[in-house]
């Protein structure tokens, strides 16, 4: 459920920076993933994939890189870094 959460959350950030753009298509996203995420680079791929279908969002490249820092006061979740929209 927390990955879900995490999901939905970074799809709605993703859309919103879409439509202040006024995108027709989300190309590439970069995050972070924070160290007690539970997320791999390749599982949050996966997840991606799932929560963008059907939305300007699908399809589109992810940079993920993992942060090892359980200190950091985002370390259990994922930090939106950049969007890349056309």
């Amino acid at each position: 459920m927390h990955e879900r959460a995490l999901m939905d959350d970074l799809v709605r950030k993703v859309l919103e920076v879409a439509a202040e753009e006024r995108a027709t298509a989300v190309t590439r996203i970069r995050v972070r993933l924070g160290a007690l995420s539970h997320f791999t680079p390749g599982h949050f791929r996966e997840h991606w994939a799932d929560a963008t279908r059907g939305t300007i969002a699908e399809g589109s490249e992810v940079e993920a890189t993992p942060d090892d820092d359980t200190g950091a006061a985002a370390a259990q979740g994922v930090v939106l870094e950049t969007v890349e929209v056309r």
